[in-house]
């Protein structure tokens, strides 16, 4: 991330009971023992950190939908589907991890966001694109995670309601007000200046994605235990209940949910730019993009699975609001606080290169916008806050915020969002950037075999993302804007 104009004169390393000077000119920072090569201060990060913040990334509400996803594609291509999409994220996220430095895997030029990556590798066109791309999806991701913060907020309230009326009140709601409180709290949240400052924030939601997930899985089961038997099809939801064209669009959406569920290479390059070296961080992010697609394909696969032998081919597109009025109710609270929880950092996590990539344009454009003010603290050193941070910051939030209330549906958004990312961020950039990275002559067999692949990719997205619009566009012809009931 780009340093902050005025930022503290002393820093305190996470990892070292030490202080370190920030105003040591740039050309003696090389010989500190607190400062890296490039000149910035050193890295900290490890395979566990860097684990918990793509697990935070990937074990997000997406979770959720994949009983649905995999209600709309059966026993059999369900499963496979999911497990295809585990292989080909590792696969890709592998060659990603080795763009992080230009050249050498141990010595050469830093890149510290994808868009350098792609900037330093492939250069012209291929940057706007990529830009285009990659904020585009991480804004569709936050505001994806609003919406999904929300509806959780909201199934804890009209749980209790509905008990303490003892089922005669509906408890019908609008999620407006709760998406309202999720952006306050994002507000705050979002003067966190950096990424590798918000590792805690990240290890707290992994926590929680772990909480809610065991907390579905063991309701399926239960659920299944209690009826004796396991629901759904080898095929996924019959023609009958829906039309042939509805299964069409329903199976190409399933798609998007499962690819956004293993959504996390727009921040790869991030987090991997918070690691320590030695070893490579190539080598390092490897490790934990192992640990996490395994530990997360695991979860999916249970999670999913059990969603869907529980309920069969009536699977909601929020697997724990099928549980929604079912005792206990307050396990089912507790799953949706720490979904709550969870988002609160992930959205954390997919917001911070937006911010590094405008406060860094800002800041070199108009370096004298950047002001601060000294806040004292009693008992702590005085805060520096950031006047273009605060309100850059808080206007993003509102806008997300706003843009969530026109538009709640979670099932309809994840899967467009999944499927406009999938390809460009998790498979063309990172196949190409590999192949110019080796050199992997034109024509080569292994050229073809990447360029295979990569259409291969791009027919699912493109199959993923119709499926995924045709959903919206039914959505939108029976909604009223800032009315979502439910």
């Amino acid at each position: 991330m780009a340093e902050k104009a005025g930022t503290s004169r002393n820093v305190q390393l996470q990892a070292f009971d030490m202080e370190c000077d920030i105003d040591v000119p740039s050309n003696s920072r090389s010989n500190s023992e607190c400062y890296d090569e490039d000149g910035r201060l050193k890295r900290t990060g490890n395979v566990w950190t860097a684990s918990s913040h793509i697990i935070t990334a990937v074990i997000g509400s997406g979770v959720l939908s994949l009983a649905w996803a995999i209600a709309q594609l059966g026993w059999i291509a369900g499963p496979a589907v999911m497990f295809l999409f585990s292989l080909v994220t590792f696969y890709t996220s592998s060659l990603l991890a080795q763009c992080y430095r230009t050249g050498e895997t141990n010595s050469g030029k830093r890149n510290y966001t994808y868009m350098d990556a792609v900037r330093s590798i492939l250069g012209g066109a291929n940057v706007t694109f990529c830009g285009i791309f990659q904020y585009l999806n991480l804004l569709g991701i936050v505001i994806g995670y609003t919406i999904a913060a929300s509806i959780s907020m909201m199934a804890i309230k009209r749980s209790n309601c509905f008990h303490q009326s003892g089922g005669k009140n509906p408890c019908h709601m609008s999620s407006n007000k709760y998406m309202i409180i999720f952006g306050i709290c994002e507000i705050f949240l979002s003067q966190i200046p950096d990424f590798d400052q918000i590792w805690w924030l990240s290890t707290v939601a992994a926590i929680m994605s772990f909480t809610y997930s065991t907390i579905g899985l063991s309701l399926g089961i239960a659920k299944v235990a209690e009826t004796g038997t396991f629901k759904g099809s080898l095929t996924g939801i019959r023609i009958g209940p829906v039309s042939q064209t509805q299964k069409i669009w329903r199976t190409s959406q399933a798609l998007g949910d499962i690819a956004f569920a293993y959504s996390y290479a727009v921040v790869l390059i991030e987090i991997q730019d918070t690691i320590k070296s030695p070893p490579s961080e190539a080598r390092t992010m490897r490790k934990a993009t192992l640990i996490s697609i395994a530990v997360t394909t695991t979860f999916y696969m249970l999670c999913g699975c059990m969603g869907y032998a529980a309920f069969g081919d009536a699977a909601p597109g929020n697997l724990l609001t099928g549980f929604g009025f079912y005792n206990p109710y307050w396990l089912i609270d507790i799953a949706n606080a720490a979904i709550v929880i969870h988002l609160v950092g992930a959205y954390q996590v997919f917001s911070q290169p937006i911010f590094a990539f405008v406060e860094k344009g800002v800041t070199e454009r108009w370096p004298h916008t950047v002001k601060e003010l000294k806040i004292q603290i009693p008992g702590l050193p005085p805060y520096k806050l950031n006047m273009f941070r605060l309100v850059w910051r808080t206007v993003f939030v509102v806008l997300t915020s706003v843009i969530s209330m026109l538009l709640p549906f979670f099932n309809d958004i994840v899967g467009v969002i999944g499927a406009l990312g999938f390809w460009p961020l998790t498979v063309h950039f990172p196949v190409e950037m590999y192949i110019a990275q080796k050199k992997i002559p034109k024509w080569s067999s292994r050229w073809i075999c990447l360029k295979i692949f990569t259409m291969a990719c791009l027919i699912v997205s493109v199959v993923a993302a119709v499926g995924s619009v045709a959903g919206v566009l039914l959505d939108l012809k029976k909604y009223k804007p800032f009315h979502s009931n439910y």
